[in-house]
Protein backbone atom coordinates (compact mmCIF):
# COMPACT_ATOMS: atom_id res chain seq x y z
CA UNK A 1 0.00 0.00 0.00
CA UNK A 2 1.12 3.59 -1.15
CA UNK A 3 2.84 5.53 1.99
CA UNK A 4 -0.44 8.22 1.99
CA UNK A 5 -2.73 5.95 1.72
CA UNK A 6 -1.74 3.94 4.69
CA UNK A 7 -1.53 7.23 6.30
CA UNK A 8 -4.98 8.07 5.48
CA UNK A 9 -6.10 5.10 6.29
CA UNK A 10 -4.72 5.18 9.91
CA UNK A 11 -5.95 9.02 10.15
CA UNK A 12 -9.21 8.14 9.43
CA UNK A 13 -9.13 5.13 11.35
CA UNK A 14 -7.80 7.27 14.66
CA UNK A 15 -10.48 9.49 13.94
CA UNK A 16 -13.56 7.13 13.93
CA UNK A 17 -12.47 5.47 16.91
CA UNK A 18 -11.69 8.92 18.99
CA UNK A 19 -15.16 9.84 18.26
CA UNK A 20 -16.43 6.58 19.33
CA UNK A 21 -14.59 6.67 22.45
CA UNK A 22 -15.93 10.24 22.51
CA UNK A 23 -19.69 9.30 22.00
CA UNK A 24 -19.11 6.21 24.74
CA UNK A 25 -17.76 8.17 27.05
CA UNK A 26 -19.86 11.10 27.35
CA UNK A 27 -23.00 8.43 27.91
CA UNK A 28 -21.53 6.68 30.36
CA UNK A 29 -20.97 9.15 32.59
CA UNK A 30 -23.84 10.59 35.08
CA UNK A 31 -23.56 14.24 33.60
CA UNK A 32 -23.77 16.02 30.21
CA UNK A 33 -20.39 16.96 29.86
CA UNK A 34 -21.28 18.77 26.26
CA UNK A 35 -23.24 21.09 27.84
CA UNK A 36 -21.59 21.72 31.37
CA UNK A 37 -18.35 22.84 28.95
CA UNK A 38 -21.09 25.27 26.75
CA UNK A 39 -21.93 26.76 29.90
CA UNK A 40 -18.30 27.43 30.52
CA UNK A 41 -17.67 24.18 33.14
CA UNK A 42 -14.22 24.14 33.57
CA UNK A 43 -13.98 20.60 35.37
CA UNK A 44 -16.03 19.06 33.28
CA UNK A 45 -13.56 20.48 30.18
CA UNK A 46 -10.76 18.99 32.34
CA UNK A 47 -11.84 15.40 32.75
CA UNK A 48 -13.40 15.03 29.10
CA UNK A 49 -9.82 16.44 27.91
CA UNK A 50 -7.67 14.15 30.02
CA UNK A 51 -9.83 10.99 28.68
CA UNK A 52 -9.89 12.37 25.14
CA UNK A 53 -6.18 12.63 25.60
CA UNK A 54 -5.56 9.53 27.03
CA UNK A 55 -6.86 7.72 24.72
CA UNK A 56 -5.77 9.35 21.87
CA UNK A 57 -1.94 8.11 23.72
CA UNK A 58 -2.90 4.68 22.79
CA UNK A 59 -4.52 5.55 19.59
CA UNK A 60 -0.61 7.01 18.69
CA UNK A 61 1.04 3.66 20.24
CA UNK A 62 -1.66 1.26 18.24
CA UNK A 63 0.02 3.22 15.03
CA UNK A 64 3.11 2.89 16.24
CA UNK A 65 3.48 -0.72 16.73
CA UNK A 66 0.91 -2.83 15.53
CA UNK A 67 1.90 -4.86 12.28
CA UNK A 68 -2.22 -4.53 10.38
CA UNK A 69 -5.33 -2.92 10.58
CA UNK A 70 -7.04 -5.70 12.71
CA UNK A 71 -4.47 -5.93 15.27
CA UNK A 72 -4.70 -1.91 15.70
CA UNK A 73 -8.20 -2.11 16.65
CA UNK A 74 -8.19 -5.21 18.55
CA UNK A 75 -5.63 -2.98 20.42
CA UNK A 76 -7.94 0.25 20.16
CA UNK A 77 -10.81 -1.79 21.49
CA UNK A 78 -8.60 -2.69 25.00
CA UNK A 79 -7.48 0.16 25.19
CA UNK A 80 -11.24 1.92 25.23
CA UNK A 81 -12.32 -0.93 27.81
CA UNK A 82 -9.18 0.27 29.81
CA UNK A 83 -10.06 3.61 29.76
CA UNK A 84 -13.77 3.31 30.46
CA UNK A 85 -13.01 1.00 33.48
CA UNK A 86 -10.41 3.65 34.88
CA UNK A 87 -13.10 6.07 34.86
CA UNK A 88 -15.80 3.72 36.65
CA UNK A 89 -13.08 2.52 39.31
CA UNK A 90 -12.07 6.03 40.16
CA UNK A 91 -15.34 7.36 41.02
CA UNK A 92 -16.13 4.40 42.69
CA UNK A 93 -13.14 4.39 44.89
CA UNK A 94 -13.09 7.82 45.73
CA UNK A 95 -16.53 8.13 46.35
CA UNK A 96 -16.78 11.10 44.05
CA UNK A 97 -20.22 12.20 42.53
CA UNK A 98 -21.62 13.79 39.39
CA UNK A 99 -22.41 16.67 41.78
CA UNK A 100 -18.28 17.12 41.65
CA UNK A 101 -18.57 17.75 38.30
CA UNK A 102 -21.59 19.71 37.49
CA UNK A 103 -20.80 21.80 40.75
CA UNK A 104 -17.62 23.31 38.63
CA UNK A 105 -15.08 21.64 41.00
CA UNK A 106 -12.10 22.28 39.54
CA UNK A 107 -9.46 20.07 41.49
CA UNK A 108 -12.07 17.09 40.66
CA UNK A 109 -12.09 17.39 37.13
CA UNK A 110 -8.42 18.07 37.21
CA UNK A 111 -7.83 15.13 39.30
CA UNK A 112 -10.06 13.04 36.45
CA UNK A 113 -8.36 14.47 33.34
CA UNK A 114 -4.65 13.03 35.03
CA UNK A 115 -5.85 9.90 36.56
CA UNK A 116 -7.48 9.14 32.21
CA UNK A 117 -3.65 10.92 31.33
CA UNK A 118 -1.70 8.67 33.72
CA UNK A 119 -3.84 4.89 32.36
CA UNK A 120 -3.70 6.24 28.76
CA UNK A 121 0.37 6.41 28.92
CA UNK A 122 0.57 3.41 30.70
CA UNK A 123 -1.83 1.77 28.60
CA UNK A 124 0.05 3.54 25.42
CA UNK A 125 3.05 2.00 26.74
CA UNK A 126 1.80 -1.82 27.50
CA UNK A 127 1.40 -1.97 23.48
CA UNK A 128 3.53 -4.02 22.09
Amino acid sequence: MPVIANYALHLVLAAVLLMLFFMVYVRITPFDEILLIRQGNNAAALSLSGALIGFSLTLASCIMRTANYQEFLAWAAGAMVVQMLAYAVTTRLLHMSKGHIESGNTAFGGLLGAISLAMGAINAACIY
